[in-house]
Protein backbone atom coordinates (compact mmCIF):
# COMPACT_ATOMS: atom_id res chain seq x y z
CA UNK A 1 0.00 0.00 0.00
CA UNK A 2 1.34 3.38 -0.93
CA UNK A 3 -0.02 6.88 -0.42
CA UNK A 4 -0.33 7.30 -4.22
CA UNK A 5 -2.90 4.52 -4.39
CA UNK A 6 -5.04 5.81 -1.53
CA UNK A 7 -8.20 7.84 -1.93
CA UNK A 8 -9.02 9.99 1.13
CA UNK A 9 -12.76 10.20 1.81
CA UNK A 10 -15.36 10.61 4.54
CA UNK A 11 -17.53 7.48 4.81
CA UNK A 12 -20.78 6.76 6.63
CA UNK A 13 -20.22 4.19 9.38
CA UNK A 14 -23.06 2.00 8.10
CA UNK A 15 -21.04 1.41 4.90
CA UNK A 16 -18.13 -0.10 6.86
CA UNK A 17 -17.82 -3.83 7.58
CA UNK A 18 -15.26 -5.50 9.85
CA UNK A 19 -12.56 -7.51 8.12
CA UNK A 20 -13.85 -11.06 7.70
CA UNK A 21 -11.88 -13.38 9.98
CA UNK A 22 -10.22 -10.49 11.84
CA UNK A 23 -8.29 -12.27 14.63
CA UNK A 24 -7.76 -9.24 16.88
CA UNK A 25 -10.23 -8.60 19.69
CA UNK A 26 -11.96 -5.26 20.22
CA UNK A 27 -12.62 -4.98 23.94
CA UNK A 28 -14.85 -2.62 25.88
CA UNK A 29 -12.24 -1.93 28.55
CA UNK A 30 -10.73 1.20 30.13
CA UNK A 31 -8.56 1.82 27.06
CA UNK A 32 -11.67 1.75 24.87
CA UNK A 33 -13.41 4.17 27.23
CA UNK A 34 -10.47 6.57 26.81
CA UNK A 35 -10.60 6.18 23.04
CA UNK A 36 -14.37 6.82 23.01
CA UNK A 37 -13.83 9.98 25.07
CA UNK A 38 -11.04 11.14 22.75
CA UNK A 39 -13.13 10.53 19.63
CA UNK A 40 -16.18 12.21 21.17
CA UNK A 41 -14.22 15.33 22.16
CA UNK A 42 -11.65 15.64 19.36
CA UNK A 43 -13.06 13.58 16.50
CA UNK A 44 -11.24 10.77 14.76
CA UNK A 45 -7.72 12.05 14.10
CA UNK A 46 -6.36 8.98 12.30
CA UNK A 47 -8.31 7.73 9.27
CA UNK A 48 -9.38 4.13 8.91
CA UNK A 49 -7.84 2.07 6.12
CA UNK A 50 -10.49 0.30 4.04
CA UNK A 51 -10.97 -1.52 0.76
CA UNK A 52 -14.05 -1.49 -1.47
CA UNK A 53 -16.25 -4.59 -1.43
CA UNK A 54 -19.62 -5.35 -2.98
CA UNK A 55 -22.81 -3.27 -2.54
CA UNK A 56 -20.95 0.04 -2.31
CA UNK A 57 -19.55 -0.98 1.09
CA UNK A 58 -16.05 -1.09 2.50
CA UNK A 59 -14.11 -3.64 4.55
CA UNK A 60 -11.97 -2.24 7.36
CA UNK A 61 -8.31 -3.23 7.05
CA UNK A 62 -6.97 -1.06 9.85
CA UNK A 63 -8.92 0.79 12.52
CA UNK A 64 -11.38 -1.68 14.03
CA UNK A 65 -10.90 -0.23 17.53
CA UNK A 66 -11.31 3.34 16.24
CA UNK A 67 -14.45 2.34 14.35
CA UNK A 68 -15.90 0.73 17.49
CA UNK A 69 -15.09 3.88 19.49
CA UNK A 70 -16.80 6.06 16.88
CA UNK A 71 -19.93 3.88 17.01
CA UNK A 72 -19.98 4.11 20.81
CA UNK A 73 -19.51 7.89 20.63
CA UNK A 74 -22.43 8.22 18.19
CA UNK A 75 -20.31 9.47 15.30
CA UNK A 76 -21.94 8.75 11.94
CA UNK A 77 -19.10 9.43 9.46
CA UNK A 78 -15.35 8.78 9.62
CA UNK A 79 -12.29 9.74 7.60
CA UNK A 80 -10.90 6.81 5.63
CA UNK A 81 -8.22 5.93 3.13
CA UNK A 82 -9.54 3.62 0.40
CA UNK A 83 -7.10 1.15 -1.13
CA UNK A 84 -8.11 -1.17 -3.94
CA UNK A 85 -6.67 -4.47 -2.70
CA UNK A 86 -7.53 -8.08 -3.33
CA UNK A 87 -8.38 -10.29 -0.36
CA UNK A 88 -4.85 -11.65 0.11
CA UNK A 89 -3.14 -8.25 -0.07
CA UNK A 90 -5.75 -6.86 2.33
CA UNK A 91 -5.17 -9.75 4.74
CA UNK A 92 -1.42 -9.14 4.78
CA UNK A 93 -1.97 -5.39 5.33
CA UNK A 94 -4.48 -6.05 8.13
CA UNK A 95 -2.14 -8.43 9.94
CA UNK A 96 0.88 -6.15 9.53
CA UNK A 97 -1.02 -3.12 10.82
CA UNK A 98 -2.04 -4.98 13.99
CA UNK A 99 1.01 -7.09 14.90
CA UNK A 100 2.89 -4.10 16.24
CA UNK A 101 0.28 -3.27 18.87
CA UNK A 102 1.52 -3.03 22.43
CA UNK A 103 -0.79 -5.72 23.82
CA UNK A 104 -1.49 -8.77 21.73
CA UNK A 105 -2.82 -12.11 22.94
CA UNK A 106 -1.14 -15.37 21.91
CA UNK A 107 -4.37 -16.45 20.16
CA UNK A 108 -4.51 -13.18 18.20
CA UNK A 109 -0.92 -13.57 17.06
CA UNK A 110 -1.49 -17.25 16.21
CA UNK A 111 -4.49 -16.62 13.96
CA UNK A 112 -2.89 -13.50 12.47
CA UNK A 113 0.24 -15.43 11.49
CA UNK A 114 -1.92 -18.22 10.05
CA UNK A 115 -4.00 -15.73 8.02
CA UNK A 116 -0.88 -14.04 6.70
CA UNK A 117 0.79 -17.36 5.83
CA UNK A 118 -2.31 -18.50 3.93
CA UNK A 119 -2.61 -15.16 2.09
CA UNK A 120 1.07 -15.19 1.12
CA UNK A 121 0.72 -18.77 -0.11
CA UNK A 122 -2.27 -17.76 -2.27
CA UNK A 123 -0.23 -14.99 -3.80
CA UNK A 124 2.49 -17.45 -4.74
CA UNK A 125 5.17 -15.31 -3.12
CA UNK A 126 6.79 -18.16 -1.24
CA UNK A 127 6.95 -21.04 -3.69
CA UNK A 128 10.17 -22.95 -3.15
CA UNK A 129 9.86 -24.28 -6.71
CA UNK A 130 10.56 -20.88 -8.24
CA UNK A 131 13.58 -20.10 -6.11
CA UNK A 132 12.06 -18.17 -3.22
CA UNK A 133 14.88 -17.59 -0.76
CA UNK A 134 12.85 -17.35 2.43
CA UNK A 135 10.12 -19.76 3.51
CA UNK A 136 6.81 -18.09 4.31
CA UNK A 137 7.24 -18.48 8.08
CA UNK A 138 10.68 -16.87 7.94
CA UNK A 139 9.32 -13.90 5.97
CA UNK A 140 6.43 -13.51 8.42
CA UNK A 141 8.89 -13.70 11.31
CA UNK A 142 11.04 -10.96 9.81
CA UNK A 143 7.97 -8.76 9.41
CA UNK A 144 6.63 -9.52 12.90
CA UNK A 145 9.83 -9.71 14.93
CA UNK A 146 9.74 -13.47 15.59
CA UNK A 147 11.93 -16.30 14.32
CA UNK A 148 10.63 -18.73 11.72
CA UNK A 149 10.29 -21.44 14.39
CA UNK A 150 8.42 -19.09 16.72
CA UNK A 151 5.98 -18.23 13.91
CA UNK A 152 5.38 -21.93 13.33
CA UNK A 153 4.83 -22.47 17.07
CA UNK A 154 2.27 -19.66 17.14
CA UNK A 155 0.46 -21.15 14.16
CA UNK A 156 0.32 -24.50 16.03
CA UNK A 157 -1.80 -22.77 18.70
CA UNK A 158 -4.61 -22.52 16.14
CA UNK A 159 -4.99 -26.30 16.53
CA UNK A 160 -6.02 -25.93 20.18
CA UNK A 161 -9.65 -26.20 21.21
CA UNK A 162 -11.10 -22.81 22.27
CA UNK A 163 -11.16 -23.70 25.98
CA UNK A 164 -7.42 -24.44 26.06
CA UNK A 165 -6.58 -21.45 23.86
CA UNK A 166 -8.44 -19.21 26.31
CA UNK A 167 -6.33 -20.67 29.11
CA UNK A 168 -3.21 -19.72 27.14
CA UNK A 169 -4.50 -16.16 26.63
CA UNK A 170 -5.32 -15.94 30.35
CA UNK A 171 -1.81 -17.09 31.31
CA UNK A 172 -3.05 -20.33 32.89
CA UNK A 173 -1.05 -22.44 30.42
CA UNK A 174 2.40 -21.33 29.29
CA UNK A 175 3.20 -20.98 25.61
CA UNK A 176 5.58 -23.94 25.18
CA UNK A 177 3.33 -26.54 26.88
CA UNK A 178 0.40 -25.13 24.87
CA UNK A 179 2.30 -25.78 21.64
CA UNK A 180 2.88 -29.38 22.76
CA UNK A 181 -0.83 -29.77 23.61
CA UNK A 182 -1.70 -28.62 20.07
CA UNK A 183 -0.41 -31.95 18.74
CA UNK A 184 -3.13 -33.82 20.65
CA UNK A 185 -6.36 -34.61 18.82
CA UNK A 186 -9.40 -32.46 19.63
CA UNK A 187 -10.86 -35.36 21.63
CA UNK A 188 -7.62 -35.81 23.59
CA UNK A 189 -7.62 -32.08 24.35
CA UNK A 190 -11.22 -32.32 25.59
CA UNK A 191 -10.33 -35.34 27.72
CA UNK A 192 -7.43 -33.37 29.20
CA UNK A 193 -9.80 -30.66 30.38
Amino acid sequence: MTERNAQAVILPIEKLKPFEGHPFHVKDDSEMAQLVFSVATQGLLTPLVVRPIENNEYEVISGHRRLHACKKAGIETVPALIYTLDRDAATIAMVDSNLHREKILPSEKAFAYKLKRDAMSHQGKTSHQVGEKLPTAAKIGLDGGDSMNQVLRYIRLTELIPEILTMVDDGKIAFTPAVELSYLTKQEQLDLL
